[in-house]
């Protein structure tokens, strides 16, 4: 069976082929009018017409693919960051290649012979951003996920992340705790320096806090928590964590000295992974909307493509108490 050409499409509309490149190009408004436009997709549905992107993109000079790097395959939550930046590239026609930043394997090769030639944009998690280097990403118009927005060269979709570490103090401290140890993680970059900063903000006066940094590991965190938690001097009665997995290795960690939480010890992450409902008890925490933020990062660079200045506020995020918190026990 032949397959059907835009001339075809043109015919069995009444149309110009340079009135089917408009609407099924999607640059049909002010040009053609809405009843044309539907004309021409409804005998392209009708015929079962593909256009073939590869010559249009050619005489186009552009790919509609976008790469999204991020640090890991193996974390939920960029996995549900690239389900969001797809849906929203699908809808306006483009495509969204993941790049998992390697870690612990030396420095991230470039998988493109030309990533100019290959992308028309980038959308980069903080946390993956040496790799932008490797893969010729900085050439390119890019967005920077949860990243220091005072940076310039790139737009930016953040997270409240501050507000997070707010609304996690004021849940402890209306809880009666005054004794803190943040379990930090050991990467360093800017969405988790600003949760440190934020806790020393918000913890404000007569409370303790002393922090411990750990790799972004169950077992790193566990490791790190059951040194700090036998160590001698007074224990802290919360554990403010940077992550849940982090949070899950102190649990952990608490439950192998004999501590109960919450009732001896309240642990606290950021992210609300499913991880965080599958512990016992069920971890409080910060939520994340990972999606959204996929979905804002691929509007931010069709904003970008276009030639459109992008601001829009941080993305609001809301902790979600369970029963890993509880009132700080009495001395």
């Amino acid at each position: 069976m032949t397959r059907p050409t835009s001339r075809d499409v043109a015919t069995a509309a009444g149309v110009s082929q340079a009135t089917v490149s408009l609407v099924l190009g999607d640059k049909w408004r002010g040009r053609v009018s809405e009843r044309t436009a539907d004309l021409v997709r409804q005998a392209a549905t009708t015929l079962g017409y593909r256009p073939n992107l590869a010559a249009r993109n050619l005489r186009l000079g552009t790919t509609r693919t976008a790469l999204l790097v991020v640090p890991a395959l193996t974390n939920e939550f960029f996995a549900r960051v690239y389900t969001g930046a797809a849906r929203i590239a699908a809808e306006h026609g483009f495509g969204v290649v993941l790049y998992p930043s390697p870690d612990g394997t030396g420095p991230a090769r470039d998988p493109f012979a030309s990533a100019r030639a290959a992308l028309d944009g980038v959308i980069a998690s903080s946390m993956a951003a040496d790799a932008l280097h490797a893969i010729g990403g900085t050439d390119l118009p890019l967005v920077m996920l949860d990243s220091d927005p005072t940076a310039g060269g790139s737009a930016h979709v953040n997270l409240a992340i501050a507000d997070g570490m707010r609304q996690i103090t004021q849940h402890l401290l209306a809880l009666g705790h005054r004794r803190f140890l943040h379990l930090a993680s050991a990467i360093d970059t800017w969405t988790f320096e600003v949760r440190a900063e934020a806790l020393t903000t918000h913890l404000g006066p007569h409370t303790e806090l002393r922090t411990v940094r750990a790799p972004l590991s169950v077992d790193g965190a566990r490791t790190a928590m059951e040194t700090a938690l036998a160590a001698p001097g007074t224990r802290p009665t919360a554990i403010i964590c940077d992550d849940d997995i982090l949070a899950a290795g102190a649990c952990k960690a608490a439950r192998r000295l004999g501590l109960r939480i919450p009732d001896d010890l309240s642990v606290t992450g950021f992210d609300d992974l499913a991880l965080a409902t599958a512990v016992e008890p069920e971890l409080t925490t910060v939520h994340l909307p990972a999606e959204r933020i996929g979905e804002q990062g691929m509007t931010a660079l069709l904003a970008v493509l276009e030639g459109t200045p992008w601001t829009a506020p941080d993305i609001p995020v809301t902790l979600i108490p369970r029963d890993s918190t509880g009132p700080a026990p009495t001395p």
